[in-house]
């Protein structure tokens, strides 16, 4: 890093996390700009950057705040309990989130949901689908932290608080994306018992990206209430969503294809279903663009 004075927006972007979260780090741990200049607002100083990537870096780890304060301002490691000073110098280890090879950004929000700074996650998500679209961002950015995260959970039972966090968190930026004036067409649900709705508002808000509005009714739609809102509203295409076998159960579709008229495109989406057990009118995509393909060119059957 060169010798120059950063404001605390550029030391924000290098290190990948919030203003709010120097600006706390500065209040409760004293790791703040120490250059000031009459009449201007304090810069970081080379040395004030080091110390705040220890203090990123530690607790990306793991490591408790206040701990992580104390050896970036003391430059030492010999105070993380149970650690050598190796151990804390290395990336990683047993308290990241491993994205492979998945790039820069995921890395960053892989960071931020360590900390759990959810001013982070949520720049990093809404700058992600604003310049590359939702499809980009849930591929390419969401999908390997998401991943990351439920491995290092099935090896160690913990980051509960991080995925509840960042899923949350992505939820409401896929919602902030507005869908476009209209009848919907679309209608969107989870199986019986089926909790996981993410994948299905990365759907709807792909849909309403390219100008197709959708009804998404969300987690654990039992057959009946399914089959009544389709009685209701009588979508033009249909998407189930399973995440697990358990609650792919394939007699849930027969209401939908026994209803008249039968709706043109009924899909079985998600790594739950088996398409072997599915009948042949039944599509069953693989990815969320092969989903998207399938739905966004539906015609609006209601307004007919």
């Amino acid at each position: 890093m060169r010798d120059e004075l950063l404001s605390a927006g550029e030391v924000a972007r290098r290190l990948g996390i919030a203003v709010t979260t120097l600006r706390t780090w500065h209040q409760r741990y004293d790791l703040g700009p120490s250059h000031h200049e009459a009449g201007r607002h304090r810069r970081y100083t080379p040395e004030d950057f080091a110390r705040l990537d220890t203090m990123r870096r530690l607790t990306a780890q793991g490591v408790p705040a206040a701990t992580a304060a104390r050896i970036a301002l003391d430059g030492s490691a010999s105070d993380v309990p149970g650690r050598s000073a190796a151990a804390v110098g290395r990336d990683g280890g047993g308290h990241s989130i491993p994205v492979g090879r998945a790039g820069t950004a995921p890395r960053g929000l892989a960071r931020a949901a360590m900390r759990l700074d959810q001013s982070a996650m949520r720049a990093a998500l809404d700058e992600a689908i604003a310049a590359h679209g939702v499809v980009f961002t849930w591929d390419s950015l969401i999908c390997p932290v998401l991943r990351g995260i439920g491995e290092r959970h099935a090896r160690t039972r913990a980051m509960v608080d991080v995925e509840h966090l960042l899923s949350r968190t992505v939820s409401e930026a896929l919602t902030a994306v507005r869908p476009p004036d209209g009848n919907p067409a679309i209608l969107l649900a989870c199986t019986d018992e089926e909790q996981h709705s993410l994948p299905l508002e990365a759907l709807a808000a792909a849909l309403s990206e390219s100008g197709r509005p959708s009804r998404l009714l969300g987690a654990r739609v039992p057959p009946k209430a399914l089959l009544t809102a389709v009685r209701r509203t009588g979508p033009s295409g249909i998407v189930l969503w399973s995440h697990t076998p358990p609650t792919a159960d394939p007699r849930q579709l027969e209401p939908l294809l026994d209803h008249r008229p039968v709706p043109i495109v009924i899909v079985a989406a998600g790594p739950g279903w088996h398409a072997a057990d599915l009948p042949p009118a039944v599509h069953t995509p693989h990815t969320l663009t092969e989903a998207l393909d399938l739905v966004r060119g539906l015609g609006h059957r209601l307004e007919g």
